[in-house]
């Protein structure tokens, strides 16, 4: 049985859309949404080279994500409330999930994305409960969408 949502995790997902809005992190989910597509390790050096403005811009993005699923993950907020409105996680998970393993392995750091990993998991549940053709639809846009 689900949690039900309080007035307090409607509060917190609003302060995220607001933070979502600040500049920077709009230009570099703008960049990401429209450019950060690869599988490896070396693709991602390729079109994130360490030190460049496309670096920064996929760090912010996957970190912002990463916290925001860590508030999930330790019951800070309430998953089936934001999952009913909060996409841009999996969409972030589906691009970077192939890299994790390889990541993780890089930098020593077991890890490394796990919340954004375990979020992303229970979001591919959600969606299967809602519709099985939900998910298997927005991964091929996700990954078509080079």
């Amino acid at each position: 049985m689900q949690t039900p949502a309080t007035y307090d995790d409607a509060n917190l997902i609003l302060r995220l859309y607001e933070m979502r809005r600040e500049e920077k992190l709009r230009q570099a989910r703008d960049w990401f949404t429209s450019n950060f597509h690869c599988s490896t390790i070396e693709e991602f050096n390729k079109i994130c080279p360490p030190g460049s403005q496309e670096n920064a811009y996929a760090r912010q993005v996957i970190t912002y994500w990463e916290m925001v699923a860590s508030l999930m993950t330790s019951g800070v907020l309430n998953e089936h409330l934001f999952f009913q409105s909060g996409m841009e996680l999996l969409l972030v998970w589906e691009r970077i999930k192939e890299i994790a393993p390889e990541s993780r392995k890089a930098h020593k750091a077991p890890v490394l994305w796990k919340n954004l990993e375990t979020v992303g998991n229970k979001y591919i549940q959600y969606l299967d409960g809602v519709d099985p053709e939900t998910y298997p639809a927005f991964a091929a846009r996700v990954r078509g969408a080079r």
